[in-house]
Order: C-alpha cells, then sequence, then structure tokens
C-alpha cells in the first residue's frame, strides 16, 4: 500500500461526505432551529477543514529529501496535524457558548422528520469513512490519517445522540437539545487536544518510545561484540526516529573490523525496526 497516495484518497473521501453532510445538518439546523443540529453542522464545517489539512500536509510529506531538508518533508504531517486541532478547540467552544445560551433562554426548536433522516445518512457515511481511514491508520500509522479516523468515529457517537435528542422534542423535552450540543462540542474539544499533545511532541523531538527503544537494545545485545553502548540518542523524522548511538568494541580489533559490525548493526536495526527511519552509530575502542 503507498502511503501518501492511501492517505490522499482518504482526505478526498472525507472532503466529498463532509461537503454533502455540512449542506444538509445546515439547512435542515437553521429551518428547525436545533442547536444540536447547528452544533453537528458545525462539526463538518471542522471536519472539512481537517480533511483539507490532511490533504495538504500528506502532499508536503510526501516530497522526499533535497538539499535544504536532508531528513524529508515527514514532520509536515503534524505541523498540519496541530492546524487541525486548534481550529477544533476554537470550534468547540463557540458550540458550548451557542448551546448554553439556547439552555438558559429556554430557546425551542420545530421537530422535523429531517432532523431524523439526516442524523441517520450521517451515521451511515461517518461508519464507512470510520472504517476505511481506521483501516488506513493502523497499517500506516499515520496521525494525520488517525485524527481524521477518530473524528469520524466520535461523529457516529455525536450524531446519535442528536437522533436522540431529536426523538425526545417529541415530548416537549427541549433541554436535552442544548446539552447534546454541549456534550458535542466536549468531545471535540477532548480530541482536539489529544491531537495537539500529539503532535506537540513529534515537533518539540520527543525521544522514541520505550518499547521501541528496548527493540533497539534487545537486537544490539544479541552482538556480543559490542561491550559497551552510550550516548543514545533519537530524533523524530516524520512518523519514523532516527537513532544515533555510540558502541565500544575490543580495541584490537582493526578499524575495519571494528566499523564492519557498526554498518551490519545499522542494516539489522533499519531492517528490523519499522519505525526507525535511520541509524547512525559511532565506534570507540576499549
Amino acid at each position: 500500500m503507498d502511503r501518501f497516495k492511501s492517505v490522499r484518497l482518504a482526505s478526498i473521501l472525507g472532503i466529498a461526505g463532509n461537503v454533502f453532510l455540512l449542506v444538509i445538518k445546515a439547512t435542515v439546523g437553521l429551518l428547525t432551529g436545533s442547536q444540536a443540529m447547528i452544533a453537528d453542522s458545525f462539526n463538518s464545517a471542522g471536519d472539512i477543514f481537517s480533511s483539507v489539512m490532511t490533504f495538504i500536509g500528506n502532499k508536503i510529506a510526501s516530497k522526499p529529501d533535497d538539499e535544504d531538508h536532508n531528513l524529508g518533508h515527514g514532520k509536515a504531517e503534524y505541523i498540519y496535524s496541530m492546524f487541525i486541532s486548534i481550529v477544533m478547540i476554537v470550534m468547540s467552544l463557540i458550540i458550548i457558548k451557542n448551546s448554553a445560551t439556547s439552555i438558559f433562554f429556554h430557546n425551542k426548536y420545530d421537530f422535523s422528520v429531517w432532523l431524523v433522516i439526516v442524523c441517520v445518512i450521517t451515521i451511515v457515511i461517518k461508519l464507512f469513512l470510520f472504517l476505511y481511514t481506521n483501516k488506513i491508520a493502523k497499517k500506516l500509522n499515520n496521525l494525520l490519517i488517525k485524527a481524521n479516523s477518530e473524528d469520524h468515529r466520535n461523529d457516529c457517537i455525536v450524531t446519535l445522540c442528536n437522533l436522540i435528542s431529536c426523538l425526545v422534542s417529541l415530548k416537549g423535552i427541549y433541554w436535552i437539545d442544548g446539552i447534546v450540543g454541549i456534550g458535542i462540542a466536549i468531545w471535540i474539544l477532548v480530541s482536539a487536544i489529544k491531537i495537539f499533545i500529539q503532535s506537540y511532541d513529534v515537533l518539540m523531538d520527543k525521544c522514541i518510545d520505550d518499547n521501541t527503544k528496548k527493540e533497539v537494545l534487545d537486537i544490539i545485545s544479541k552482538h556480543k561484540e559490542i561491550q559497551k553502548i552510550t550516548h543514545f540518542n533519537s530524533t523524530p523524522v516524520g512518523y519514523k526516529y532516527q537513532i544515533s548511538f555510540s558502541i565500544f568494541v575490543d580495541g584490537n580489533l582493526s578499524t575495519f573490523e571494528s566499523h564492519d559490525i557498526a554498518d551490519k548493526l545499522e542494516k539489522e536495526i533499519d531492517k528490523e525496526i519499522e519505525e526507525v527511519y535511520l541509524t547512525v552509530i559511532h565506534v570507540n575502542p576499549i
């Protein structure tokens, strides 16, 4: 599976699906005055932005390394993921304000069968998009598409709550509409903060996780000629890591022999561990 082509297709499907949902949600929401449906339409607008950012970020990240960017353009995924999270945070705060106002002033809205129809259509489309993008996200370990996948999943649950609020309005219970609007906003806010933290960690060069580091150390331990390692460092390169460390070998070995050990170890780590983009080893005698 081509990483960048798969993400591009997923983002295009996301844009098309969310444009359609935005139009029908906004139309029905404004005609009926349902705060939950209006909040859901804002959510779809945010989803369109997310899919566009996914498309642009993926396009930049797919560029190979060059003289100005020796380690490639992989961090574009995380820069654009951060853009997505910031917009989601702002949008969620606006929805909370509008929904709280609706509850405070006891706003009512006109029930319409179209509210139910839009909810059902949304759940079907979003479930398909979630299953599709979730499969790609797991296979490619891509934060951009993972953010989109989680958003599609959240939308299924959010719209189900929206559907419930529509149905209870038939009994004259309107305050649930505003509560659902706030619930939607909080859900968006929590998801946005998680994406922001993940993006921030990579952009701030957070080191490789403990499990992957252990995998590297396990490979090194199999080479009995390596007596000690020091200065283990790692830095994110897109969705992978560049790692470097020093090894100590018998000082009586020739320069060729000691560097041959390092060269073979570099190739072994790069081959065996998917998360490692490049391994750089410095050799010292002992």
